[in-house]
């Protein structure tokens, strides 16, 4: 009898997507050799997600070996019910400085193109985000992954501390 593969696959139905392809150059005695750098996000739309970087001489190469390198950096984003964030959070990277803040329902995802990337993977719908300091994609798009890996989901949060997840927030409502 057959087997259904889908089944009995434990890794989960992963997206792609290419932030940027960069071509970079190396001089060599006889002149300039060409390269390619593809910068790509992976994830599974329910809070995994991983970012990796592949360099080659031909753009498919540099892709898929930024593919390998992004499922071997994955990590997990708490998100929501609303499909946002938790809390607010500041991630950096080098120069780059990525400030993400949670967001109401119907809100969208307003963020600039490689956090845009990063955050529809994770399966954020609802998150607001200002990029500060360089314009480098690499070095925000790393900044914003520093910071959704910082994020701690309410529960764990209220668990840590040893009471529960209404205790945490009944300060909140007299402020």
């Amino acid at each position: 009898m057959p087997r259904n593969h889908q089944q009995n696959n434990p890794e989960p139905e992963l997206q792609e997507r290419v932030v940027l392809i960069n071509r970079v150059s190396k001089t060599v005695k006889g002149g300039r050799r060409m390269s390619l750098s593809a910068l790509v996000v992976v994830g599974d739309g329910k809070g995994n997600v991983g970012i990796g970087m592949g360099k080659s001489a031909e753009v498919p190469l540099a892709i898929q070996k930024g593919i390998e390198d992004a499922k071997k950096n994955m990590f997990y984003v708490p998100v929501t019910e609303e499909g946002t964030i938790p809390h607010d959070i500041e991630g950096t990277y080098g120069a780059g400085r990525v400030v993400l803040k949670p967001a109401v329902p119907g809100t969208g995802i307003i963020a600039g193109g490689p956090v845009r990337a990063l955050c529809e993977l994770a399966g954020i719908r609802n998150i607001l985000s200002k990029s500060l300091g360089t314009s480098n994609s690499m070095n925000i798009i790393k900044a914003a992954a520093s910071g959704l890996a910082q994020l701690d989901s309410n529960e764990s949060a209220a668990e840590r501390r040893g009471i529960t997840v209404a205790e945490m927030f009944v300060g909140k409502e007299r402020d």
